[in-house]
């Protein structure tokens, strides 16, 4: 009990310092805090149950949901990834009427499934058999990891259908 709560102790306090080293740097700090949040509730979590493998239970809860919600999206024809990038671009539904673009936006859909369920079956695994150690190691090997590959494999099968966000400049008359 009171190593978990030490141990979560720490977690959040470094974390935040590194939140706060963002911070002094002027940076996004959007994912920073986010961090901290996540930390301090999966400390949260597991200081209540008193397992240490509880602090990974609400990612695992996390990525259980995102895959199902990817899978839901791709089988209701609604691809998440389609949603998401359209709302950052400002397109609208635009994307959505385009056959070519619509199937691209699923196919990369499923890489997110897969991402997602990936993680769950290393990450699954290990917290059912209390393997703390091994769960931490797997957690940051998929973590930002394996999400940079998902964009990166994301982006090679949507580039070419991605609308044209250049900013346009109009010619200067003299």
């Amino acid at each position: 009990g009171r190593e978990i709560l030490v141990g979560g102790i720490v977690a959040v306090a470094i974390s935040a310092v590194l939140a706060g080293a963002r911070v002094l740097r002027r940076q996004t700090t959007q994912f920073a805090l986010s961090g901290v949040a996540g930390v301090a509730f999966g400390a949260f979590v597991a200081s209540r149950t008193g397992r240490a493998e509880d602090f990974f239970l609400p990612g695992i809860i996390i990525n259980a949901a995102s895959a199902s919600a990817y899978l839901v999206s791709i089988l209701v024809k609604r691809p998440l990834l389609g949603l998401i990038v359209s709302t950052v671009t400002g397109e609208g539904r635009a994307w959505y009427r385009d056959p070519a673009r619509r199937s691209a936006y699923t196919k990369a859909s499923w890489i997110w499934v897969g991402l997602f369920c990936f993680r769950l079956s290393i990450q699954l695994p290990l917290y059912l058999s209390g393997m703390v150690g091994p769960l931490a190691v797997a957690k940051v090997i998929t973590g930002i990891p394996l999400f940079a590959l998902g964009v990166w494999l994301s982006y090679l099968l949507l580039r070419s259908t991605l609308p044209d966000l250049s900013p346009r400049t109009e010619p200067t008359t003299p």
